[in-house]
């Protein structure tokens, strides 16, 4: 069975910029997209207004991701749709979609939280578990991509850990600059020397060879990507800092922010690191979270 371009839905505003962000790559990449809306045995709504009957509320789901699928035939034609609903935990049930997809699209509000059923925990437990790449889509944001201001086109930006450069990250950010064509700014960031460090004469220049080593393993690791993607126009940035702040800085005018996931066997917890967080949480642009395996 083929996998989907898969999408989130609820009645939120970021929901429906997820739910355009993703037809647009199921028509890109000639994949059936697939409208997911969870009705959790419990809705929020219902426990608010007991009044409002159960029957009702599935009723008005169904319509909904029906209304969105019929929307998104008609400005996308020839795109295929499908729509499923169903029941049970939301984190559970998206993670379990996700596994089942080329992508997971979810909205998210960000800066601070999530929108619609993507609130706290469940944002986090689907994002942090899932094993296929999970993209957050926010509702102010550019949801096609387009062009900035001089009409250059807008970069997918990677975050890459060169003392783990995991492969599925890398792949991810270099096939979805070539299927955009795109830029491609593989963005690295090192961390400020010891504090002894600069007692030492001269570590100015110490610092320089620093920046000149940590920029030619960025070159080292790209290169083999390079010659995989020849098509792809790469930037090259090595910055010395915080690697959560730097990523945001630089990503104020992507078209996708990558960031990478390593899988972890622990059952419990979310396994997100703190840039990832901040990309989640504080980039306008679409970002993707790519699981990938440790090096054995």
């Amino acid at each position: 069975m083929s996998r989907t371009i898969t999408v989130g839905l609820d009645d939120s505003p970021e929901s429906r910029a997820a739910t355009e962000w993703a037809a647009r790559e199921a028509l890109l990449r000639g994949l059936v997209l697939k409208i997911v809306h969870i009705a959790e045995p419990t809705p929020r709504l219902l426990a608010r207004n007991p009044l409002l009957d159960l029957e009702g509320y599935l009723h008005w789901a169904d319509h909904m991701a029906r209304e969105a699928a019929d929307d998104i035939r008609r400005r996308h034609p020839g795109i295929e749709v499908t729509t499923e609903q169903l029941s049970g935990t939301v984190a559970d049930n998206l993670r379990e979609a996700a596994d089942a997809a080329e992508l997971l699209v979810l909205g998210s509000r960000g800066l601070g939280g999530f929108g619609g059923f993507l609130a706290g925990s469940v944002s986090l437990a689907v994002v942090a578990r899932a094993e296929r790449p999970v993209v957050l889509v926010r509702a102010e944001g550019r949801p096609d991509g387009g062009t900035d201001d001089a009409g250059a086109a807008r970069p997918v930006v990677l975050g890459l850990d060169i003392d783990e450069p995991a492969d599925a990250p890398l792949e991810f950010a270099f096939d979805m600059a070539a299927r955009h064509a795109v830029p491609l700014t593989a963005l690295h960031v090192w961390p400020e020397p010891p504090a002894s460090f600069h007692r030492f004469h001269g570590d100015a220049e110490l610092h320089d060879s620093l920046q000149r080593g940590q920029a030619a393993l960025l070159t080292k690791t790209l290169r083999p990507w390079r010659q995989r993607f020849p098509d792809v126009e790469v930037s090259e940035v090595s910055r010395c800092g915080s690697a959560a702040k730097v990523l945001v800085a630089e990503s104020h005018d992507a078209s996708l922010v990558v960031v990478g996931r390593r899988i972890r066997t622990a059952s419990l917890g979310t396994h997100l690191g703190h840039v990832a967080h901040a990309a989640l949480h504080h980039v306008a642009a679409p970002v993707a979270v790519v699981a990938y395996n440790p090096p054995s």
